[in-house]
């Protein structure tokens, strides 16, 4: 059933319209990569909505932004390097667009929000000239590490003039999931035209939309995501700063994403693709141009609570013990709106040393060290970053020594043997 907001004023961050259709309400959590530290675990922790909308004009789905990003990315607690998997999704990509663009030593490689140069590193290695633009120190400095030069700076419009004018245009920007984390969408996507080379090519990942509904992947909705795109919605917004996409690619990562091929609409010489064509024509059958195809969507997410708490609470009236792996922010939307706390999961783990001894935002489940599982052999393991399940799984393969067995809490609650 289609619910309707009766006490906002806010406005659609692309188009301007006024934003008056809920997609769905997971109510208040705290932002999700802020983690707590022993010391202020009994301080005020901020909560903030997360009500998602959908604009009637454009179809965009968007969250407001009731945080600066400034707060949430000046210091980060996301390091990518930390994901094999992640990894090597970068150095495929490197390779195939490398041979794709003819990229060479004299050519130009940006990346906006590089983080710890995880993918620019591939491009290093390969003597292609490269510029990662990233506006956590913290992360900016893990990047340099590995020879790759960054700006620590938000990107916008403004920048973008300031490159340009600098001799700074790109004949590739790269930029992965980025685009749903910059609430001014139209300074970004206008900073991309003015750095991009009249011939270039930008490409950008993100979660698709089709299946975050489909597979009721409400997870990855936390406040630094504030939009959730389709094929058709980007598509706008990229038009309405003279930027065409002409191709896409469906590919695994996050649950589902979108690679988009974006170019100067002047420039002719790339043609729109037929499986861009085609994405189009399926999410235009699955109802994403219209309202009613969103309307079911927060009714899907409630029963998938409803499974999940029914599978954790009949484990825990067993006896058994359950912990968990991993600490993304897809994680703590999950926990939060759900009420998962210490009365389900004792402890989680994860690769990451600088979240090890800090505490989950809202849950104040403690983060451990990945040895800890096999230090407490607990009898279940909730993997949190349900989209690395198969790199986990085997790296954690050890904890059917004691007979233990994996959780996968999306799409619904699986226990795997």
């Amino acid at each position: 059933m289609q619910t309707f907001s009766s006490h906002f004023n806010s406005a659609c961050l692309f188009c301007g319209t006024p934003l008056r259709r809920t997609f769905v309400d997971l109510g208040m959590s705290p932002l999700c990569e802020s983690y707590v530290s022993a010391s202020h675990l009994n301080s005020m922790e901020p909560f903030y909505p997360l009500h998602v909308f959908v604009c009637e004009k454009c179809f965009l789905v968007q969250l407001q932004e009731y945080v600066n990003p400034g707060d949430i990315f000046s210091e980060y607690a996301y390091f990518s390097s930390y994901s094999d998997s992640w990894v090597e999704h970068a150095r495929r990509y490197t390779e195939m667009i490398t041979e794709r663009l003819g990229l060479n030593s004299k050519t130009l490689v940006v990346e906006l929000a590089s983080n710890d140069g995880y993918l620019l590193q591939h491009f290093v290695h390969k003597a292609i000239p490269v510029l990662g633009i990233e506006p956590a120190a913290n992360v900016a400095r893990a990047a340099e590490d590995r020879k790759v030069p960054t700006l620590v700076e938000f990107f916008d419009e403004t920048m973008a003039k300031r490159l340009s004018a600098e001799g700074k245009q790109a004949d590739l920007i790269v930029g992965n999931n980025v685009l749903a984390q910059v609430p001014n969408v139209n300074s970004f996507v206008e900073g991309i035209r003015i750095l991009l080379k009249p011939g270039g090519v930008v490409t950008i990942e993100f979660p698709h939309l089709m299946r975050l509904m489909l597979e009721n992947q409400f997870d990855t909705i936390y406040h630094e995501h504030f939009f959730y795109f389709s094929f058709f919605a980007v598509s706008k917004v990229f038009a309405a700063h003279g930027l065409a996409l002409f191709d896409v690619e469906e590919i695994p990562t996050h649950g589902g994403s979108l690679r988009i091929y974006g170019r100067h609409v002047a420039n002719n010489a790339l043609k729109m693709t037929d499986r861009a064509r085609d994405l189009l024509a399926r999410e235009e059958a699955a109802g994403l141009m219209t309202l009613a195809a969103y309307e079911s969507f927060e009714l899907q997410v409630r029963e998938t609570k409803r499974k999940l708490l029914e599978c954790l609470i009949n484990l825990k009236r067993q006896g058994k013990t359950i912990a968990g792996y991993g600490a993304p922010g897809k994680g703590n939307t999950l926990l939060n709106y759900c009420g998962i706390r210490h009365d389900f999961l004792d402890y989680t783990v994860d690769r990451n040393p600088y979240k090890q001894g800090k505490f989950l935002p809202g849950t104040h489940i403690p983060i451990c060290a990945p040895e800890r599982i096999r230090e407490t052999k607990p009898d279940y393991v909730m993997i949190l970053p349900w989209n690395f399940k198969d790199e986990i799984m085997e790296q954690s393969s050890y904890i059917r020594e004691w007979g233990a067995k994996f959780i996968i809490p999306i799409p619904e609650a699986r226990i795997y043997p």
